[in-house]
């Protein structure tokens, strides 16, 4: 970075457009950039990533400690520099901080390493669970700000938006700035609590269980209620006359539906109170809630209306159930038909067991997403739309802290990646508000000297990596390497 002297003993850092004034011994509003002794330095270490060998080389251990490290580099072609720790491009005229070459697998390659300022950007969340969090399009906050919304749910999950240029700029200066240190703490996998307008307060932190309304969730739902009827028919069949699998989405009656027919299940005179989908499948039986398969249902009985004379016949066995297994009641119909709770026959406990054991681990999913806007790209090449028909051209890999990354189709460079797969820390922000993430461009030196890159800027791995120190982490085994030739059109079908 340059910096700018100014009349007092204090210097300019001109890593964003704040342009803080930094006193010597301290460091600007973002907590990224200091003045030590005159000159602008970066706080946070460059973060490079060591491959792991086939053969079994030395690796380093995941955020290593100095005194864990003997310093020493692997081969050039083992280490990849990622952006964490690098700086930025700004103003946009600058190359990017770093743009480092080495031989891969005799490949001449070059990645372009930029800590990005994006105000365009958010997180989509992923929340494994059958509670009901807000109706759809309800507003989510973080210490009462609006900082997103609820979305589309998925199966088994509820789904937020958050943050946006919006929520970042378009709003309050409180709105701004809570928004941001809940993308902050989201993206480096901090807990955030978040409430959703007249819904539930949740607590989110990427890779743990969401805890909703104080509870910790446990497990997702094997399925809807239809579902659950045809996976696990077999298996009761024999053991009960009927079975209700209670469900938000669809409820499942295993007299009524194709799975149960099929089998040879027989009328039970059983009567759901809902709308009537198909033989054996429900929806609306109840409304959205945290109770019975995420219904507001606590006495499963109250979906029943009246079972029918001219079928159901005294001593009928019946199984509740709800999607994940964690609720259920077995009744039998004494004289009047009322059905009468009793206890769970030994029989079926195991089949309620097998629910449960289906329902996989109940996690939170943090993804974030930016565009990659004119910073990123002039950081890489004066002519910035080379850059993204590159990428929308497989002639350059796109990854973030190392982690491979998912780049939406269509204009500019909109990427998605999951928080849990990037270095520690690999966040930071900037008090326009703005996030700061990681990003780095692989490409074939070739390729790279097509596109009008900054090539008197190129440096060998060596010289970007010893004079400024680093934290190295290790490649996670689930990762491909970004020189990879097989991420690369060139190499295709070679």
């Amino acid at each position: 970075m340059t910096a700018v002297k100014a009349k007092s003993p204090k210097i300019r850092c001109d890593a964003c457009p704040v342009l803080c004034f930094i006193a010597d011994g301290k460091t600007g509003a973002c907590d990224r950039y200091a003045n030590a002794g005159g000159d602008l330095v970066r706080v946070d270490p460059l973060t490079v990533v060591e491959r792991v060998r086939e053969d079994g080389g030395r690796l380093v251990p995941f955020a290593g400690k100095a005194n864990e490290w003997d310093g020493q580099l692997l081969a050039g072609e083992d280490v990849f520099v990622t952006a964490v720790g690098a700086g930025t491009t700004y103003p946009d005229y600058k190359p990017a901080p770093f743009i480092v070459s080495r031989d891969f697998d005799g490949v001449d390659m070059v990645t372009v390493v930029s800590e990005g300022i994006f105000s365009y950007c958010g997180v989509k969340v992923k929340i494994d669970t059958d509670r009901h969090l807000g109706a759809e399009r309800s507003v989510v906050r973080a210490e009462g700000e609006a900082i997103g919304h609820v979305t589309t749910g998925e199966y088994g999950s509820q789904m937020l938006s958050l943050g946006g240029v919006d929520h970042l700029t378009g709003g309050s200066k409180k709105e701004g700035r809570v928004t941001c240190q809940a993308l902050l703490d989201l993206c480096n996998c901090n807990a955030v609590e978040l409430t959703v307008d007249e819904g539930a307060t949740v607590v989110v932190q990427a890779g743990k269980p969401p805890i909703v309304d104080g509870e910790k969730e446990e497990r997702m739902r094997v399925g809807c209620g239809s579902a659950t009827i045809g996976m696990f028919a077999k298996q009761w069949f024999g053991h009960i006359d009927d079975v209700v699998v209670v469900d938000d989405h669809i409820t499942g009656v295993l007299s009524e539906h194709q799975a149960g027919k099929v089998l040879g299940a027989t009328d039970t005179g059983i009567s759901i109170k809902g709308r009537r989908s198909t033989p054996g499948r429900y929806f609306q039986v109840a409304e959205p809630g945290s109770g019975w398969g995420g219904t507001d249902v606590t006495d499963p009985l109250s979906i029943l209306g009246p079972f029918d004379p001219k079928v159901a016949k005294p001593g009928l066995r019946l199984l509740m159930v709800s999607t994940t297994g964690e609720q259920h009641a077995y009744f039998e119909l004494d004289e009047t038909l009322r059905p009468i709770a009793r206890d769970l026959p030994k029989g079926l406990r195991q089949s309620v067991e097998r629910i449960k054991e289906n329902c996989e681990p109940a996690l939170c999913s943090v993804l974030f997403m930016g565009g990659a806007g004119g910073s990123l790209r002039a950081g890489a090449t004066e002519n910035p739309v080379r850059l993204t028909r590159s990428v929308k051209d497989a002639l350059t890999y796109v990854s973030a802290g190392g982690a491979p990354v998912y780049v939406w189709p269509g204009g500019g460079i909109t990427y998605m990646v999951d928080v849990t797969e990037m270095p520690a820390n690999s966040f930071g922000y900037v008090p326009t508000p703005a996030l700061v993430a990681p990003i780095e461009f692989t490409l074939r030196r070739s390729d790279y000297e097509a596109l009008g890159g900054h090539v008197d800027a190129i440096q060998p791995v060596e010289a970007v990596v010893k004079p400024n120190g680093y934290r190295p982490v290790q490649q996670r085994s689930d990762h491909p390497w970004p020189a990879t030739r097989g991420n690369f059109r060139w190499n295709k079908g070679r």
